[in-house]
């Protein structure tokens, strides 16, 4: 079992009174009280309120520190403090979902324009549409946790590729959509997405007198965030009364996304569909909370009992002896594939 680390503070008043314990044991001029402090660590470890094994540990450390100062007293300069964790966080390369889309939007252009999305050129255009300040480095990080791999194509140059399923996802869109229009589908096309805007988001250039004196003073700092949520068809334009807007809660702009979620959206989604005056094809993203498992599964986190239990709810046939990776293994083939929206 782990044992928690003392401060060094701690450590130097523990060890402090074992070499006064210690000094009063070795004095010959009064036996009596030699004879009690003896046992110095015993002492040391019920005058200071700790373990026996603290103390030892403390002991064992000034010592060491105190040799390897070559200092003569047994009292070394310093003591070692527990390190302490800190959950460093990294908002240049853990961004939300819509800026996510941004970034995979930025990245299309540049093939759609016939130029190589470097990490330098995409850290400019990020800069301009969202006013990104990480550095390249960053951007190959959000990059690499898009999917995105940096692979050399058959000329030798090197080229940003997107990974295969969602490659193969867009082709079954695209075909899914021009077989609609072969047959004549007169079904309307139903586009639905989400986006955020910032409260005091204004324009960064205007046309202004050389002294600067006139023109609209730009507000400081973005101010609340606001999410948009809403549908509409190129036959009938926006769908009546199914415009979602509300605004972050949260004070982190970091954590405002997560604010939409699989229960917000499908209740928006529910009445979005009773506004519908006709039957029509919808089309969405694949948004993590636009769909969810229909079934929980456990988790890599979930103890090894619930593993059992959840397997043994599916009967599905295993052996006490297996491990919690063999169990997991079974899991995979087991858990449910179907999502609903």
């Amino acid at each position: 079992m782990a044992y928690q680390d003392t401060h060094s503070q701690t450590k130097k008043v523990i060890f402090h009174v074992y070499n006064y314990f210690k000094t009063l044991a070795g004095d010959k001029g009064k036996p009596e009280i030699s004879n009690f402090f003896r046992q110095t660590r015993e002492m040391t470890a019920e005058a200071c309120g700790v373990s026996l094994a603290c103390v030892k540990r403390v002991c064992a450390e000034g010592k060491k520190l105190s040799v390897g100062e070559n200092q003569l007293a047994a009292e070394p300069s310093s003591f070692k403090s527990p390190r302490k964790t800190y959950k460093r966080a990294k908002p240049m390369t853990n961004l939300d979902d819509f800026d996510n889309k941004v970034v995979r939007r930025t990245v299309h252009s540049f093939y759609d324009n016939g130029q190589y999305p470097t990490s330098a050129k995409i850290l400019g255009a990020l800069h301009e549409k969202i006013n990104y300040s990480g550095s390249q480095w960053s951007v190959r990080h959000i990059l690499r946790s898009l999917n995105f791999k940096y692979k050399k194509c058959n000329d030798g140059r090197k080229f940003l590729m997107e990974r295969n399923d969602i490659v193969c996802s867009r082709v079954m869109f695209l075909r899914k959509m021009n077989e609609f229009r072969r047959n004549n589908d007169t079904r309307p096309i139903v586009y639905l997405d989400e986006t955020w805007v910032n409260q005091n988001h204004t324009r960064g250039h205007i046309w202004q007198n050389s002294d600067n004196t006139e023109g609209l003073k730009v507000p400081i700092g973005k101010g609340g965030r606001l999410i948009v949520c809403h549908a509409g068809s190129p036959s009938f334009g926006f769908v009546k009364n199914s415009k979602l807007v509300f605004r972050c809660k949260s004070g982190s702009q970091a954590d405002y996304h997560s604010q939409m979620n699989a229960t917000v959206f499908q209740k928006w989604f529910i009445d979005m569909l009773g506004n519908l005056e006709e039957p029509c094809i919808i089309v969405m993203d694949n948004a993590t909370y636009h769909s969810t498992l229909t079934e929980e599964y456990p988790k890599a986190n979930t103890r090894k009992a619930d593993v059992q239990k959840w397997l043994q709810d599916k009967s599905v046939d295993f052996s006490p002896v297996e491990t919690l990776s063999e169990l997991r293994e079974k899991v995979k083939l087991t858990m449910p594939k179907e999502k609903k929206i």
